[in-house]
């Protein structure tokens, strides 16, 4: 009998099938990885999971797990393969998939989460992003004498150098 010939109401094939069997696997070692990740913050003096050194994998982690059940999910001939592997079938896969995604969203870094090519944009105007191209001060280097000199310029008035009004104790001769 061949692997990748049907289940239940439609043709599977292996590498589909993987993607469930997959997810089952990562979902445990998730479950597996946080426990130990607990353990261990407790025994670093009760840190917060998220001042772990290694929480960056956790949320790799979870990404992992949401893009394999986002494919699940997306290919309904698989509904009937996971209503087999998994107590609960579809539905608890759906269920446990939203937990998992706002836990990802909750915690991840922004240019971690996955967005939507216009998202950029749409923070820039909610935020009023400005036109830099006039700032005097646009670009590392430009020092506070340069600005105000390119200032006094621009206006017309007359550069003077710098002279110091209060001259410190120290800078005194002593005779």
């Amino acid at each position: 009998m061949e692997q990748s010939h049907s289940f239940s109401s439609g043709k599977g094939r292996n590498d589909d099938l993987w993607y469930v069997d997959n997810y089952i696997l990562l979902k445990d070692y998730y479950d597996r990885t946080i426990s130990r990740v607990a353990a261990r913050c407790v025994r670093k003096g009760n840190i917060a999971m998220e001042e772990y050194e290694h929480y960056g994998y956790i949320l790799d982690l979870l990404e992992e797990i949401s893009e394999t059940g986002e494919y699940i999910v997306a290919h309904p001939q698989l509904y009937p393969y996971v209503e087999k592997k998994m107590a609960g079938g579809i539905n608890a896969l759906k269920k446990n998939l939203s937990e998992f995604k706002t836990e990802l969203k909750n915690n991840a870094s922004p240019d971690m989460i996955k967005q939507d090519k216009d998202e950029l944009k749409k923070f820039k105007e909610a935020l009023g992003a400005q036109d830099k191209s006039v700032d005097p001060t646009v670009g590392a280097g430009m020092s506070m004498d340069q600005v105000v000199e390119k200032l006094l310029h621009n206006t017309g008035q007359p550069v003077q150098p710098f002279a110091p009004r209060n001259p410190s104790p120290a800078s005194k001769e002593v005779k």
